[in-house]
């Protein structure tokens, strides 16, 4: 099978037409197709066709597919903020639990693991942080006082998403069980959940990928006490992102406003269907 072969810019808005999409400026959707790869822009277009392939329904402007892509671009840099808080917040209790149970480098002992856990693998993954963290000045300091000893709050600063996942998953159900009720007030089960979900958008946002019309490949399970029955689509993600951040007020005026304002300003645009958001996902997404 021959590999497709790149196509000018030119071609791309030809390309373009002949899938029905209507543009009223071809120097402005060439600008735009300049500064967006087109591979990237096209996973825009499958709300607008039937089973992802072939012309975009009637009607369909190129003006309101870029305008799903800005909208999409700025949701993204919201919710990525918002992951950040939570990871930090999610790190120091991790941190300060283990340190108070276990010791300031209980981390590196085996048996405080579960039976599942890989230590040398982990320990690996240790020692890549201290390496590639070589030239700070915590680092150095830890080296040159210490012997390369590093308590847990100060090693799991450098620790990765992935890692720091990797740690919690190796916890003890019961250190699992004892961390998830004490900051959310649920099970080590539904947080395991979470946590995979919180990677999985993390890596979105990280790698500033497309999350309007995305099906994710994981479910937030959602305590006993929700009634709200999560799908793929975003809406149970920034569900699951208001139940994990730390401070609601602070959530109602720095996510939740903008997330509002956000919406309104694309809404000629954008389908909530698309994003699975419910009739009442203003009240849902807000603290009382």
């Amino acid at each position: 099978m021959l590999i497709k072969k790149p196509k000018t810019y030119d071609q791309q808005i030809a390309i373009l037409k002949n899938k029905n999409i209507a543009i009223i400026d071809d120097v402005s959707a060439k600008t735009f197709l300049k500064q967006v790869n087109y591979y990237r822009f096209s996973g825009y277009f499958l709300p607008f066709q039937i089973n992802g392939h072939g012309s975009l329904f009637p009607n369909i402007t190129f003006e309101r597919l870029q305008a799903i892509y800005e909208f999409d671009e700025q949701l993204r840099n919201l919710i990525a903020g918002v992951v950040d808080e939570i990871e930090v917040y999610f790190r120091s209790q991790l941190a300060y639990y283990h340190a108070h149970k276990y010791g300031e480098e209980g981390y590196m002992d085996a048996c405080n693991y579960n039976n599942k856990h890989d230590h040398i693998a982990f320990t690996k993954r240790i020692n890549s942080c201290i390496k590639e963290n070589a030239r700070t000045t915590v680092v150095q300091h830890h080296m040159k006082k210490y012997n390369g000893h590093f308590p847990i709050w100060v090693i799991i600063e450098f620790f990765s998403f992935g890692t720091l996942s990797y740690f919690y998953r190796g916890m003890k159900n019961n250190d699992k069980a004892a961390i998830a009720a004490n900051l959310y007030s649920i099970n080590y089960q539904t947080l395991d959940s979470w946590m995979r979900c919180l990677n999985d958008l993390r890596n979105k946002c990280a790698h500033y990928s497309r999350l309007y019309y995305w099906i994710f490949p994981a479910i937030p399970k959602m305590p006993s006490s929700e009634k709200y029955i999560p799908t793929r689509r975003l809406f149970a993600q920034l569900y699951m992102l208001k139940l994990m951040y730390p401070n609601h007020q602070k959530w109602n005026e720095n996510v939740w406003k903008p997330l509002v304002k956000l919406v309104n300003n694309y809404k000629k645009y954008i389908s909530n269907k698309h994003l699975d958001f419910p009739y009442r996902w203003k009240a849902m997404l807000k603290y009382k």
